[in-house]
């Protein structure tokens, strides 16, 4: 396994925001993590990063230790573990053009010192994203969220990342451009092998990218599974209550598989 998270919790006083948590991605791999806000993901992407530092737990990348890892080795971990963030504004320095943006990771990795062969490898990030190379000289204030998250897309995928890991990168933008999102995503995994991690709060939107779904609930993991069988047979409360949320424009629809999931709740309990 490419990258592994064993058993991570993290505690701010009393307060305990992770209870052994263990997540793991491959090579080529989706797994979706899906909880509501509060729930400890972002604390867990944190702690998965190095960005913070658990109380227990193990994070290895590529058979390296890596809260223990400092230098080059912490260097290659961070350029091979990009992380996508929820809001492509904020995100985005509103001060560097397009094309400074999506090579300033190339610069900071010092993986094309020539800034003609940097030019070239950001006409060819921005062209795999699904944009014109032609408005490189301009600044994310002249494009939509959308555009903005595929630049924060290409700025991510420009240093050749292995894991891509995305917190939210969906929830701020309008339900048809989610669809552009997650299909580009698709296809960047395909095309390039990526091991994604996608942290969501809406189990709709994990529904058609992820292979493996883990519900989290409270800082633990409540429930986890491939992707059929969390949606067609959901096991814990929380998991219904999130798949109960999930809007659809159907009402008799939405109230069959209220029905339907109730039905398959007294089977279980019967048994």
């Amino acid at each position: 396994m490419l990258f592994e998270i064993e058993n991570l919790s993290k505690s701010y006083g009393a307060l305990k925001v992770l209870k052994e948590v263990s997540i793991s991605v491959d090579a080529g791999q989706s797994v979706g993590l899906v909880g509501e806000s509060g729930s400890g993901k972002s604390t867990f992407i944190n702690c998965a990063l190095k960005l913070a530092r658990p109380n227990t737990g193990l994070v290895t990348y590529d058979g390296m230790d890596v809260l223990a890892v400092r230098g080059e080795e912490l260097m290659r971990f961070r350029r091979e573990v990009q992380l996508v963030f929820q809001d492509p504004f904020a995100s985005l320095n509103p001060r560097m053009s397009v094309e400074e943006l999506v090579a300033e990771g190339l610069i900071v990795h010092r993986q094309e010192r020539s800034s003609t062969k940097r030019r070239a490898r950001v006409v060819e990030m921005l062209e795999m994203v699904g944009l014109d190379p032609a408005a490189m000289g301009r600044y994310p204030r002249d494009f939509s969220g959308g555009q903005r998250q595929r630049i924060a897309i290409a700025r991510a995928l420009a240093i050749g990342p292995r894991i891509l890991v995305c917190d939210e990168p969906v929830s701020a933008l309008d339900v048809s451009v989610q669809a552009q999102i997650i299909n580009l995503l698709q296809d960047m995994q395909k095309q390039l092998g990526l091991g994604i991690l996608f942290v969501a709060h809406d189990l709709a939107v994990v529904r058609h990218l992820c292979s493996e779904i883990v519900v989290l609930n409270q800082g633990e993991i409540v429930e986890r599974g491939d992707r059929e069988t969390v949606f067609d047979n959901p096991q814990h409360d929380y998991t219904r209550a999130l798949l109960d949320a999930v809007p659809v424009p159907d009402p008799s629809v939405a109230r069959a598989r209220r029905e339907q999931r109730g039905t398959n709740k007294l089977e279980e309990a019967g048994t």
